[in-house]
């Protein structure tokens, strides 16, 4: 089975921490040259340098400033494309029931997710279609399923890239490029603990009764650790992988209930 990712480029998104970490760091360790993409400078830094390999790039941006987002990666394609794999991957929307959200938090979810997924991915577009090779992989959530309690911006916003990747998943597929989505159920990462806190404190109890409680409805037994999310991601960013195409992958420990 071929993984080989030697000669292949890839940006990943929300690379700083958790799950885009853990992707940037599984792709160079296939050999992938990574372009870091995230907000922090001195973190970019610190994880650009501890990559296994050489030639890997960053880019500081902020997904809540789409214009300069916009001008800083299409010129870092111009310059040092053609990219070859894109993991779509930003921080969720703060919980809270649906009935009260506020219009500006779905305006800001959609441009922080959606639309700069669609910025990120008409950047790299061009260039996948010339070589012939793409992998779009959008970290979602399994709320595309099944929605999640006391996340409803969330909720919405994530139907809504699954959707919009589903329908470009069909237009490119002819150039050899595919987008398929990550489901990633409940993983250790730092938004992981901060839910913990905020559900915890509006119903009284600890953070720990909280994950006990999680964790009780996997079948598994346990959380995911973000290093699992990142072997699906690469795998299907690999050439193996090029016959799956607009699926929606859950990671998830068997927690979902439906197919």
């Amino acid at each position: 089975m071929n993984i080989d990712l030697s000669q292949r480029k890839a940006i990943v998104c929300g690379a700083t921490q958790g799950m885009g970490r853990a992707a940037a760091e599984e792709l160079a360790t296939l050999g992938a040259t990574v372009t870091l993409v995230a907000r922090n400078e001195d973190s970019l830094k610190t994880v650009r340098n501890a990559l296994i390999g050489s030639d890997h790039q960053a880019v500081c941006a902020d997904f809540g400033e789409m214009d300069i987002l916009e001008k800083r990666v299409n010129s870092h394609v111009e310059r040092d494309g053609p990219f070859h794999i894109l993991v779509n991957n930003t921080g969720g929307p703060p919980p809270g029931e649906i009935a009260d959200a506020e219009s500006e938090e779905f305006l800001d979810a959609f441009s922080k997710h959606l639309l700069c997924n669609q910025i990120m991915t008409k950047a790299v577009l061009p260039g996948m279609k010339t070589e012939g090779y793409g992998r779009i992989i959008n970290i979602i959530s399994t709320s595309v399923k099944q929605p999640i309690v006391n996340l409803g911006v969330s909720n919405t916003t994530r139907g809504a890239v699954a959707s919009w990747a589903k329908t470009l998943s069909r237009e490119v597929a002819s150039f050899g490029i595919t987008i398929n989505n990550i489901l990633p159920g409940t993983t250790n990462t730092a938004r992981l603990h901060s839910l913990f806190a905020e559900l915890a404190s509006k119903r009284g109890v600890k953070p720990k009764d909280i994950e006990e409680e999680w964790r009780s409805e996997i079948p598994a037994g346990r959380i995911a650790e973000p290093e699992e999310i990142a072997f699906v991601i690469a795998f299907l960013a690999s050439p193996a992988a090029s016959y799956i195409n607009g699926i929606n992958l859950p990671v998830d420990g068997g927690r979902l209930m439906c197919l």
